[in-house]
């Protein structure tokens, strides 16, 4: 990271590249802000780091810039959306908002979208539905990335998983994690920075336990988390959502060789009366044991996001020099 960057500039670049590719103003502001705001919150592999993809998944035609997802069933407080391969970060921003929407009716409101894309950061909505005053659940499949316990070839996806619950005036708890070990992220991490791994987090392409992330992302086969009950976590969210969504599964994902047409799910509960008091008597309790013989300090879920954001408002969003380089080529 050689650079650092003020979020608005960061913001206005991204936005000026989608006005190229057909986005409408309306459209490429959306996008642009959520993948400067991951970089902002420190999640720089599904921010700026994440946008030459993007832009290359929307030249082959796997994204459509201007098309809308949209409500085909109704059950209630429980709705079955399609994406129509619409932009995965403005399709999933709809769905919560509409889930927010359902759960301020009904107290809870569930939308499950099929036919859609990757969604980036999948706090994003988290923090969304935590700042409406909701709690806020939300996953997603993948591709096949993430070997099933008892076997070495990638069967599952690391399908991640989100939950946010809001604290009044406070910065919001926000759980989002991957069912692999190391999310793709952080495995790209350590292998940009050539660093191994602090705990095997894969399988290479001989089928052997590794600690080396470079080999990992070649063969495309993570461990799951806690072994065993991550693999069994990570089948069940799948199901989930193709039952739920009527989408597609991890299998036909992968079989279909690209990772578009993805299934989500975002739910959100409202209850107005949440304990706040209760909220805070945890996260007090959890942070208030001895620290690790390394000195390292405990943090809830989410505190360090919120951290890095106000250090990077201050100081600049760090970038590395040649991705900053190539997005002001386009």
């Amino acid at each position: 990271m050689s650079l650092r960057i003020p979020y608005p500039q960061l913001q206005h670049e991204l936005k000026r590249v989608l006005l190229s590719l057909s986005f409408s103003e309306e459209r490429a502001e959306h996008c642009a802000t959520i993948f400067a705001k991951n970089s902002r919150d420190g999640v720089y592999t599904h921010g700026l780091n994440r946008f030459p993809t993007f832009v290359q998944v929307v030249q082959q035609g796997l994204i459509h810039p201007a098309a809308e997802p949209e409500c085909v069933e109704q059950n209630g407080a429980l709705e079955r959306w399609d994406g129509n391969l619409a932009p995965g970060m403005y399709s999933a921003s709809v769905c919560m908002d509409r889930a927010i929407a359902l759960a301020n009716e009904h107290g809870i409101g569930c939308v499950a979208l099929r036919n859609t894309n990757h969604w980036m950061r999948g706090g994003t909505y988290g923090w969304q539905a935590a700042e409406a005053g909701c709690i806020g659940i939300c996953f997603t499949n993948t591709i096949a990335n993430v070997t099933p316990w008892g076997g070495t070839d990638a069967r599952l996806g690391n399908n991640p998983l989100v939950i946010a619950v809001p604290r009044a005036e406070k910065p919001p708890i926000v759980l989002d994690m991957a069912i692999s070990q190391y999310s793709y992220g952080k495995l790209n991490t350590y292998a940009t920075r050539h660093e191994t791994l602090p705990v095997p987090g894969g399988y290479d392409q001989e089928g052997k336990l590794t600690t080396n992330a470079a080999d990992i992302l070649a063969s495309e086969r993570a461990l799951p988390i806690g072994f065993w009950k991550g693999s069994g976590l990570s089948l069940v969210l799948d199901v989930l959502l193709t039952a739920l969504s009527g989408g597609r599964s991890t299998a036909a994902i992968t079989q279909s060789g690209t990772e578009a047409g993805v299934s989500q799910c975002f739910i959100a509960l409202h209850q107005p009366n949440m304990h706040a008091s209760l909220i805070e008597e945890i996260i007090s309790y959890t942070k208030s044991g001895a620290p690790s013989e390394a000195g390292e300090q405990v943090f809830y879920p989410g505190e360090q996001s919120y951290a890095t954001r106000q250090d990077n408002l201050k100081q600049g969003i760090p970038v590395e020099k040649e991705i900053w380089q190539q997005v002001q080529q386009m």
